[in-house]
């Protein structure tokens, strides 16, 4: 098992709204779509698959687990390494994106800020 854990493959995000969803991930990432279909946008970030899925299929994916809705709070949070946090936000702004907190210096070395996608789920951007 040399292989495990290899890197991560794909994330899946349960969207209840694809269209918004995807348009975001577009916009503030400037992502091309490398599949869709009438359920689903995928975006290509690095060597990871980003699904967005609409949440009427996540069942299929996850049960008998239930689907949480968003407003069940959140429960993870997705970290991209950046090389300016302070002007990578000022960018993210420009994109319309709302920060939840940053920039600021973590006290274990890193600078961050995060904010949350049509999702519910929380992007960090961080720099040493």
């Amino acid at each position: 098992m040399s292989e495990w854990p290899g890197p991560i493959f794909a994330l899946t995000l349960f969207a209840e709204d694809l269209g918004e969803t995807k348009r975001f991930y577009a916009g503030v990432f400037g992502l091309p779509v490398v599949y869709e279909d009438a359920n689903s946008a995928v975006f290509q970030l690095g060597e990871t698959l980003v699904n967005l899925l609409a949440v009427s299929q996540a069942p299929g994916l996850v049960g008998p687990a239930p689907v949480a809705p968003p407003e069940a709070g959140v429960r993870s949070q997705l970290t991209l390494k950046v090389a300016d946090v302070d002007a990578m936000c000022a960018e993210l702004e420009r994109r319309g994106v709302t920060l939840l907190n940053g920039p600021m210096d973590r006290p274990w070395g890193p600078r961050t800020a995060a904010f949350r996608d049509p999702t519910g789920a929380v992007w960090e951007i961080a720099s040493q």
